[in-house]
């Protein structure tokens, strides 16, 4: 089973390699500790104060749990072209007609009882593993454009150069919390190849954990094997050393792609995050309880099936929920409905005692101008109001997920430093009560020359690395830069000055053994 978190596995873990940061301590570790963002000082993930926001009461919880137990039993779900599910289901019970599977009532909640609430995602620096469920919130980078924006202005198709950028870009952000997934989508590799360098990439320039290939059930296995190169076979037995995203393909219906990466996933105790994709009107109703019955219905089959293949694997509800322009039909973001829906899927996700994914930094700009910085803004605050547990998208989503931005990854990554800082307890020792700040200036006066200031200014509020705060006569003498030009500058200092951390050579060189291995024993292909 998956330790828990606090649970002593260190002596049962393989020795690992430290970060290799380029700063350590002095007054370069006293600027991120200000400022919250810079390379020179790793935030372990978020251990939420704040109370989720909910807004469902009891009865209309009740009503959408009692919605998806019809959805389930009257008009079902698909499993489509996978024999071997549509027996377990059989076996487990379940009426199946064809590809089609009816669940008794209360079957799905009953499976899930064996699913962890709370479970370790653990890294190659265990300073680094993350805990996924509870109070906490992991930030994860932008998932699956083909497309970026690059540091030249350029919109093109992403390169393994472009993924391997957004990893180190990753690895170096202090309030990005895991390494993520498919960065972007690196065309220049051929397509039935590229997973191996992205995993590589995730596993060698970054000690942060990261996510699985699930394009194809044997991609899906190389990322296991490659895992137990790196991490050692029992260890990644027993721990869950990578996450998956299995979306259902909605409404209501799992593929035989995503329905073989679940089962490769779940058999080898690693975790899968079941979301629906949802463009609301189009792939779910239009209304806010209508799309959450759906979405309840659909992630309730997608998990419960991964404890028929392997009862205990960790297994998240996911969300992800847009609305649609009904003039359009384009996705839209940073709207009040979908940010309902996350708050309400939260809420349902906690009944049944499964860690939660929605949200992230969302926008349909085309670059990281206002539009997409209200958007994220709108879409990140409710994500974290929520309380999410795994955060995907976290940074430098443009184009309605079409492009990864550099430029808009230091801005969103600025951003989450601020959410961070706003999950934080509030400080009632006391320092924080500042009752002799209070004594010494009186009424009157001012505090900035109190000694309670002195010793606080330093790390007393959040510091952004892309806001401007100057005088307008000290902008324009800088040069009238915008915050997407300030990013983009922070962009290139940060890539100029990264510093890969440590692996064993002995474990690098089996993996690139294997990887030079599975490319030999396959054709390119480019579709």
């Amino acid at each position: 089973m998956t330790m828990m978190a606090g649970d002593d596995e260190t002596q049962d873990r393989p020795r690992r390699g430290r970060s290799g940061r380029s700063e350590r301590g002095g007054a370069a570790a006293r600027r991120a500790a200000r400022a919250g963002a810079g390379p020179g000082q790793q935030l372990t993930y978020i251990r939420r104060a704040l109370k989720p926001y909910e807004v469902l009461d009891e009865e209309a919880l009740a009503l959408v749990e009692a919605n998806a137990d019809t959805v389930l039993e009257e008009i079902g779900i698909e499993f489509r072209d996978d024999p071997e599910a549509l027996a377990l289901w059989k076996e487990a019970g379940a009426d199946v007609r064809g590809d089609r599977v009816h669940f008794p009532k209360g079957l799905c909640r009953q499976l899930l009882k064996t699913a962890p609430s709370v479970f370790t995602q653990h890294a190659r620096n265990p300073e680094r593993s993350v805990e996924i469920g509870g109070n906490a919130t992991v930030f994860a980078p932008v998932y699956g454009p083909p497309f970026v924006r690059d540091l030249d202005g350029m919109r093109r198709y992403a390169t393994i150069e472009d993924f391997r950028n957004f990893v180190k870009l990753a690895y170096m952000a202090p309030s990005i919390h895991h390494s993520g997934g498919t960065v972007c989508e690196p065309v220049d590799v051929p397509v039935n190849k590229r997973h191996l360098d992205m995993v590589f990439s995730h596993m060698r320039y970054s000690d942060k954990p990261f996510m699985g290939s699930v394009t194809a059930p044997d991609r899906a296995e190389d990322t296991v094997a490659m895992a137990k190169i790196l991490f050692g076979e029992d260890f990644v037995d027993q721990n869950t050393v990578v996450i998956n995203l299995i979306n259902a393909n909605s409404p209501m219906v799992f593929d035989e792609t995503m329905l073989g990466a679940a089962k490769v996933y779940a058999r080898a105790n690693q975790a899968c995050i079941v979301t629906p994709f949802i463009l609301a009107g189009a792939m779910s109703p239009v209304t806010v309880i209508g799309t959450l019955t759906q979405v309840l219905a659909e992630v309730m089959a997608g998990a419960a099936f991964t404890q028929l293949v392997r009862p205990g694997a960790p297994v998240l509800f996911g969300t992800f929920a847009s609305s649609i322009s009904m003039q359009s039909g384009a996705p839209t973001f940073g709207t009040p409905e979908p940010s309902l829906v996350s708050y309400g899927a939260a809420q349902l996700a906690r009944r049944l005692g499964l860690p939660f994914r929605t949200g992230g930094s969302l926008t349909g700009s085309k670059i990281p101008d206002a539009q997409a910085a209200y958007e994220s803004a709108n879409t990140l605050n409710s994500t974290v109001l929520a309380g999410t547990n795994f955060v995907l998208h976290a940074a430098g989503w443009l184009e309605g997920g079409l492009v990864s931005s550099y430029e808009k990854f230091m801005m969103d990554i600025d951003q989450l430093g601020m959410q961070q800082r706003m999950c934080e307890p509030l400080d009632i020792s006391e320092n924080g009560q500042a009752m002799d700040a209070i004594r010494e200036v009186g009424p009157g006066s001012h505090y900035l020359g109190c000694a309670h200031t002195q010793a606080n200014f330093q790390t007393a509020f959040y510091r952004s690395s892309i806001a401007d705060n100057n005088s307008f006569e000290q902008w324009a003498a800088e040069g009238e830069k915008t915050a997407a030009q300030r990013a983009n500058q922070l962009a290139r200092s940060w890539l100029e000055t990264y510093q890969a951390p440590p692996l064993d050579p002995g474990i690098e060189e089996g993996l690139l053994d294997f990887i030079a291995k599975r490319k030999e024993s396959m054709p390119d292909a480019f579709a």
